[in-house]
């Protein structure tokens, strides 16, 4: 591929690396997928808590070091992410219990 007709690589920054965490999150938790809807994967909770969790000790970690738009991304990216993965664990566990 050469270099006209590849994507532009966005800048390594703070907010690109969030975001990218939660991308891979939301695909692991089954929320984004690519292709049809049939192909859509079962969400790996086991992967997408350990997303979660290391987004979490990032923003253990980057406490005070962060701007208020990045400490916002961070904190509201964990908290959504959170929140779903409860959501979704709980569909999991119901569906498991009509199947038996």
């Amino acid at each position: 591929m050469s270099d006209e007709t590849r994507m532009p690589v966005p800048p390594a920054n703070f907010g690109f690396l969030v975001l990218s965490l939660r991308a891979q999150a939301e695909m692991q938790l089954g929320l984004m997928h690519f292709g049809e809807d049939e192909e859509k994967p079962e969400p790996d909770l086991m992967l997408a808590r350990h997303t979660i969790d290391l987004m979490g000790v990032l923003l253990e970690k980057t406490k005070g070091n962060l701007s208020i738009e990045e400490q916002r991304l961070l904190e509201n990216s964990v908290t959504e992410l959170r929140f779903r993965y409860v959501q979704i664990s709980d569909e999991v566990a119901k569906a498991s219990a009509q199947k038996a």
